[in-house]
């Protein structure tokens, strides 16, 4: 049986909040660029901020990481709070689209939820989007605060990564020392993108 396959997202705000008005979400919660990691730049970021998005590539470097994590966590155990919303992709380039419910169901108590609107996806996203049997070596993972940890969602993995204590003051910030590390795991690559469900 050939594997299920989904349009890849992009790691545009336009994109990402379109598709958060299809999914019936209020526009007072509105995806923006991280135009960069030094702190003049995040403070151009509108907080509060409750997710985050990173889009990096998938490289050799990368899987060996990725792995050994996995492997270390499960020798040593990790705390995660019942109450963390994580799904697995079994969907190949869907990626975006679980990062995007990463994001939403792990903010839900601050969702404002409205009117569902029903449009196709091909309709709108189709635009700028590689065409779906292209190959894709980027991926997307969710970064939110639940009860006060910051969490890793990545539906490649078997499980969520806690990174430790946050809170909401500090949770860009935070979130963004996460993002680096993956910057400095390749620090030959260039194609890293972030982007931050903040309110509008």
């Amino acid at each position: 049986m050939e594997p299920h396959r989904w349009l890849p997202l992009e790691a545009n705000p336009d994109v990402t909040n379109q598709f958060l008005k299809q999914l019936g979400i209020h526009p007072d919660w509105q995806f923006v660029d991280v135009y960069g990691m030094e702190p003049e730049l995040l403070s151009m970021v509108p907080r509060p901020v409750c997710a985050v998005l990173l889009l990096f590539p998938i490289t050799e470097k990368y899987e060996t990481f990725r792995t050994e994590e996995e492997e270390r966590i499960k020798a040593k155990g990790q705390d995660v709070k019942s109450s963390v919303y994580f799904m697995k992709q079994t969907i190949n380039n869907a990626c975006g689209t679980i990062g995007l419910i990463h994001a939403i169901a792990n903010n839900r108590d601050k969702m404002n939820f409205g009117r569902v609107v029903l449009v196709a996806y091909g309709t709108t996203f189709v635009m700028e989007a590689p065409s779906i049997d292209e190959k894709v070596d980027l991926h997307f993972i969710a970064l939110v605060n639940v009860g006060g940890h910051l969490y890793e969602l990545d539906g490649r993995k078997p499980f969520p990564i806690n990174h430790g204590e946050t809170s909401d003051d500090s949770f860009l910030e935070d979130a963004i020392e996460v993002c680096k590390k993956f910057m400095e795991r390749d620090p030959e690559e260039l194609r890293f993108n972030a982007i931050a469900l903040s309110a509008a």
